[in-house]
């Protein structure tokens, strides 16, 4: 198995350093247009196998001819958010930078599965699934498991109790419309709100939310770590063909009652890709978020339409 991470800076070489450690795949390529950045930090990774104990072979290179026959290219490449920048600000240059990297990417690995992490997240799995010309199956988002991520530490935190107990469930875009659905949520199998108050919970949620824009405040840039380790999740269930069922951005073509959109939703995941898309019923609350937050995404969809014909 070979994985093609697009992006060298700190979310794609985070990326690929999770996928390398987990000893999952046979190579891990990494490429930037930046000169020297991907081979040093390549590099890097490679002299930390004897350490971290793991025989992946980790490349680096600005040549996508040197990514030939990938299994799996997890797209990071685009602008990092500065402070009071939204998603939605990097609207236009990321759409340019994700559809130039994937048309690049398939014209040597026609085969693949494609995993955006890019933001705007919906809207550049769309420019994704678009410019591949893939099958809906082989063309996802990572949101789901990294705002879970968030979610999941947030109520780990307040409690008092291991990450590990908890499961959760969010859906939508990724974002701030995002749909957190805390009835949904256990820690060992009891239902969230037996165990905290409405109050506690929907601040939690609303920390959740602003989760990527509050790390942005503090540092002045994008959250890696987090995000890093979500996307190598992801690759984990692929490779493994483990049906892990996890919270991804996919094409919803029925689903949910939505059309023609990528959105956040509860997939199983395998070797082929998207295997299902699970729908679960949601109350007249929860379907109002959704809708809310299909409707942002369709606004986006639209104002990329707008700019790309302008």
């Amino acid at each position: 198995m070979k994985v093609t991470v697009a992006g060298a800076g700190n979310v794609g070489a985070t990326v690929a350093d999770c996928i390398a450690r987990k000893d999952m795949v046979d190579e891990v390529v990494l490429i930037d247009i930046v000169e020297g950045l991907p081979q040093g930090k390549a590099l890097d990774m490679a002299e930390s196998a004897p350490i971290h104990l793991f025989d992946t072979k980790v490349t680096g290179t600005n040549d996508y001819a040197d990514t030939a026959g990938s299994d799996i290219f997890v797209i990071t490449a685009g602008l990092a958010r500065k402070p009071g920048m939204s998603r939605d600000d990097l609207l236009a240059k990321n759409a340019f930078i994700v559809k130039s990297v994937t048309e690049q990417f398939v014209a040597h690995s026609p085969n693949a599965i494609i995993i955006v992490v890019s933001n705007p997240l919906d809207v550049m799995t769309y420019v994704a699934y678009m410019a591949s010309g893939f099958p809906s199956d082989r063309v996802m988002g990572m949101a789901g498991v990294l705002d879970t991520a968030r979610y999941r530490s947030f109520i780990a935190a307040e409690l008092g109790v291991s990450v590990k107990d908890i499961q959760a469930l969010l859906m939508g875009g990724h974002g701030d419309t995002m749909v957190p659905l805390p009835r949904y949520t256990t820690i060992g199998g009891i239902p969230l709100p037996e165990l905290m108050d409405e109050e506690t919970i929907n601040a939690i949620v609303e920390r959740t939310k602003f989760g990527g824009g509050e790390i942005v405040k503090l540092m002045g840039t994008s959250a890696w770590y987090a995000p890093g380790a979500a996307a190598a999740e992801m690759v984990e269930a692929i490779v493994k063909d483990s049906g892990r069922v996890l919270p991804c951005a996919v094409w919803l073509n029925g689903k949910y009652g939505e059309k023609g959109l990528f959105s956040g939703a509860p997939t199983r995941l395998g070797r082929n890709g998207v295997e299902e898309i699970i729908e679960v019923e949601l109350t007249e609350a929860e379907q109002d978020l959704w809708n809310t937050s299909s409707d942002h995404v369709r606004a986006n969809l639209a104002t990329l339409e707008r700019i790309q014909n302008s």
